[in-house]
């Protein structure tokens, strides 16, 4: 029987964006973390594996840690360091 998936949006800001563009919906496995989502786009893009240790999560305007479990519906964002003034 195959996983249930739930459907999650993600915003992306700074290299995220660049690589990915600023938003996108994406199906995850139920049960899936934050860390799938930066572990998914690094693996299709690759120049984003940089930031793979930096990155910070949230989900509907909360920073969560990296192990925390996305619910359908959820709005993720992705957040690598940014540099500027």
């Amino acid at each position: 029987m195959p996983m249930p998936t739930i459907t999650i949006t993600v915003k992306l800001f700074a290299a995220y964006q660049e690589a990915c563009g600023s938003e996108l919906q994406m199906d995850v496995d139920y049960g899936a973390t934050v860390a799938t989502v930066r572990d998914r786009l690094i693996a299709e893009h690759p120049q984003l594996a940089q930031w793979h240790d930096l990155t910070r999560f949230g989900i509907n305007f909360q920073f969560v840690a990296s192990d925390t479990v996305m619910h359908d519906g959820d709005e993720v964002v992705l957040i690598p360091p940014v540099s500027g003034g």
